[in-house]
């Protein structure tokens, strides 16, 4: 229980990434983001995990952001691209994840959470990026502007303001809401809800997504063909259709 950031695999193939520091409200010091880069390389290079939950130690906070004592210490100004462990930007990952938010996800806290594909909050959840507060920047809120209204996404940079969970899931922010001591329940039954996809097509599907978040239309209809080709020709393509026929659950091979 020392580790920064906890790491579990489920026997269904879930990885749960714990952020172990709640003491300082599961900050972004260099302990945990070291310990975020190493769990998620282990999610990725781990063949059994097929998903990954990401959340926080505590009730209190999913994570309070960057450590702005350690800032203050070494004079931070333009933190490095690859300081912060930003899944799919920073660390390159081929599957799922969901940001389970258990508490405050302020600033590099949500930053993380942003980054995960899905997110589920608890009831007493707020969300907020804050560095117009302390005289930071947050060029890595960027991708929201494909996640959320612009004039929202402008007030919330702008004021620094907290939001509550419900609010973020009124703007498409947050999938689903669990009150707090069914948090993980909830995780978890969205994550097993996809591991009942073909892997193939589970994988075709979220590059698709990402694909249409960064071409035009017909760029992304040509990319988003290729992407399911490998799927389309795939074991499980031929698999799906027969246990529909045979009213039977479909017994996926990933390839």
């Amino acid at each position: 229980m020392d580790d920064a950031v906890l790491y579990g695999l489920t026997e269904d193939g879930i990885a749960i990434l714990t952020i172990n520091r709640p003491e300082q409200r599961n900050a972004l010091s260099a302990e945990v983001r070291a310990g975020l880069f190493a769990a998620w390389a282990r999610f990725e290079a781990d063949s059994a995990a097929r998903i990954a939950i990401l959340t926080g130690s505590g009730d209190k906070a999913f994570c309070a952001g960057g450590d702005l004592k350690e800032m203050v210490e070494t004079g931070l100004k333009v933190p490095p691209r690859d300081m912060f462990p930003v899944p799919y930007e920073t660390i390159s990952l081929s599957k799922p994840t969901i940001a389970a938010v258990n508490g405050v996800a302020f600033a590099g806290g949500w930053m993380i959470a942003q980054g995960c594909d899905l997110c589920v909050a608890s009831t007493t959840a707020k969300f907020a990026i804050t560095e117009v507060k302390v005289g930071r920047g947050s060029p890595w809120s960027s991708p929201l502007i494909h996640m959320i209204p612009q004039r929202i996404y402008m007030e919330i940079v702008l004021t620094g303001n907290p939001i509550s969970a419900q609010r973020a899931y009124e703007i498409g922010l947050v999938n689903r809401l669990a009150e707090p001591d069914r948090l993980m329940e909830t995780a978890l039954e969205l994550a097993r809800e996809i591991l009942e996809g073909a892997p193939l097509s589970v994988q075709a599907a979220r590059g698709t997504v990402m694909i249409a978040t960064e071409m035009s239309r017909s760029a992304a209809l040509d990319a988003a063909w290729a992407a399911h080709e490998k799927a389309y020709s795939s074991a499980d393509a031929q698999e799906g259709p027969r246990a529909f026929a045979e009213k039977r659950k479909p017994v996926w091979k990933g390839k």
